[in-house]
């Protein structure tokens, strides 16, 4: 009887939902479906636009609170391309991205913020030795498609502003000729771990 009456307690108790933790999951960026797009104001009249490839890196996603989310992600600057050989060899030179000594392009997240349901994204950029802190527009991350082989998927939007002159790119060339904010937005699919 005492027994019986111990394993009826035990079953009672294990049948109470527990609270579950927030669930922190790893997700890796897919290069071939993600990039980024930039464009930058030419002499004041025109925007010559451009494109990175192939970025990759992890996020580590808070399915609770994304907020608590993190990214972290790498780009290979000689992969810029504005469709015009001679330009993407300037860019390539040390005037401009020095690709021999600073091959990567990095960004680290820092914080994550949701302000009445838009979420922005501040972390450290390093580009041409140079770090500094940039804040991102998001849009996301998409909600998870698990496709045929069981491979489950994300996606998401960022966009953001920053200025040439804070990382010392192209430094011999003022505003009037080559404008100093570079707009961009990057796309990024990825793949659950």
């Amino acid at each position: 009887m005492y027994l019986r009456k111990k394993l009826c307690v035990a079953m009672f108790f294990a049948s109470i939902p527990l609270a579950v933790p927030a669930q922190m999951t790893s997700w890796k960026i897919d290069p071939v479906h993600s990039g980024v797009e930039f464009k930058i104001r030419h002499l004041g009249v025109s925007n010559v636009r451009g494109t990175f490839s192939k970025p990759m890196g992890v996020i580590r996603l808070d399915e609770k609170d994304v907020t608590k989310s993190s990214v972290e992600a790498t780009i290979q600057a000689d992969t810029v391309n504005t469709n015009e050989d001679a330009r993407d060899k300037h860019l390539k030179s040390a005037e401009f991205f020095d690709v021999e000594k600073h091959p990567a392009i990095t960004f680290k997240s820092t914080s994550l913020a949701n302000n009445g349901g838009k979420l922005t994204m501040t972390g450290d950029l390093t580009m041409n030795g140079v770090t500094k802190p940039v804040t991102l527009a998001l849009d996301g991350p998409a909600p998870p498609q698990t496709d045929g082989k069981g491979v489950t998927r994300s996606g998401f939007s960022a966009t953001g502003t920053i200025s040439r002159s804070d990382f010392n790119f192209g430094s011999k060339y003022g505003s009037p000729i080559i404008g100093n904010d570079v707009q961009f937005t990057i796309d990024v699919e990825m793949d659950k771990q």
